[in-house]
């Protein structure tokens, strides 16, 4: 067999396929493999590149193959797409990987430590949990609404009411729909104590992460924001600019451009969902309680004068991701 220089892997659940291709480039190789075979194929190569798109377990083979010392590099779903010819197929896919992961341009996703999936998986289960509380607290206002109860808005002001008011229209209720409520409001109840423990795991894992302790000397990042950021994009070392950081939470405008003229609408939201709504909330607080001696406070002010409150907190945002990417990449602490 021919010395294989490029392999492109369609990652699946139990047949992978692979394409590889020799230094010229030309295809050498077509081969699919079960699961059990997968890691004792690559163990027999030379070091070689691998690429493999970012997805489900994508990351732990990606470390399996590392540490046979071959060089893997994980791209987007979407940048390998364009490069698939014919219809979708696994090996049609393979083969559009084998040829994206050479291109100089192509964009790759870091390779994440065990460490960090498991920070991110903590962050997206309480993320998780908050919507089942979300979902619950809602379905309690609506059913008693369906019998003219009204609840002032706010899961703060809503437990209040449960305290103090919601005694005078119990008697008026069904002994089923009373037996309802209180299992809503214990299931609530245990929501809530899920999502306080996970939090204390993810305080602690902070309270011993220096990186997470550095962002948070900056206002408007917390201790959500700091942990899922360093479990994230680590060092940071991947990006070029705050800029190039902030395109990819999707904090900066949308182009439509041609023909020479600029166009800008809103923010192109791609990227991380979850990181960008963070560091939107963080800047919603920041604008809520920033005083005359905050440095940011007269171009903040400026800003006021002249954009709509939400544009605001976005410039804010993106200015927080800029201030985040610098005391990251270069290892400093925040200097206000």
């Amino acid at each position: 067999m021919k010395q294989l220089s490029v392999i492109g892997v369609d990652l699946a659940k139990n047949i992978f396929q692979i394409h590889a291709l020799d230094k010229l480039g030309h295809c050498c190789l077509k081969k699919s493999l079960r699961r059990s075979q997968f890691l004792s194929f690559f163990a027999k190569l030379q070091p070689c590149l691998i690429g493999m798109e970012a997805c489900g377990g994508s990351h732990y083979w990606a470390r399996e193959l590392i540490s046979l010392g071959h060089d893997v590099r994980l791209m987007p779903p979407q940048y390998v797409k364009p490069y698939v010819k014919t219809n979708k197929n696994d090996a049609a896919d393979a083969e559009a990987i084998a040829e994206a992961v050479t291109r100089p341009n192509m964009r790759f996703v870091d390779v994440k430590s065990v460490e960090q999936q498991t920070i991110l998986l903590i962050h997206r289960e309480r993320d998780g949990l908050v919507k089942e509380r979300t979902s619950l607290i809602n379905r309690l206002r609506a059913t008693l609404s369906e019998f003219g109860i009204a609840i002032p808005t706010g899961r703060s002001r809503l437990k209040n009411w449960f305290k103090e008011q919601y005694g005078n229209y119990e008697d008026s209720l069904p002994e089923v729909l009373k037996s309802h409520i209180c299992q809503i409001m214990l299931r609530w109840q245990q929501k809530e104590e899920q999502i306080i423990e996970l939090e204390k795991v993810l305080d602690k894992q902070r309270c011993s992460s220096e990186p997470c302790q550095r962002l948070t000397e900056v206002t408007g990042i917390g201790a959500l924001t700091s942990s899922a950021l360093v479990a994230t994009v680590g060092n940071a070392k991947s990006y070029k600019s705050g800029r190039q950081l902030s395109a990819w939470l999707g904090i900066v405008p949308r182009q439509n451009s041609s023909g020479g003229k600029q166009v800008l609408q809103g923010i192109s939201k791609r990227g991380n969902t979850y990181l960008r709504r963070l560091f939107i909330h963080g800047a919603r607080a920041l604008l809520r309680h920033i005083k005359p001696s905050h440095p940011w406070y007269e171009w903040v002010q400026n800003l006021e004068c002249r954009m709509h409150r939400n544009k605001v907190i976005v410039a804010i945002a993106n200015k927080l991701v800029r201030v985040a990417w610098a005391i990251l990449h270069k290892g400093t602490r925040y200097q206000p």
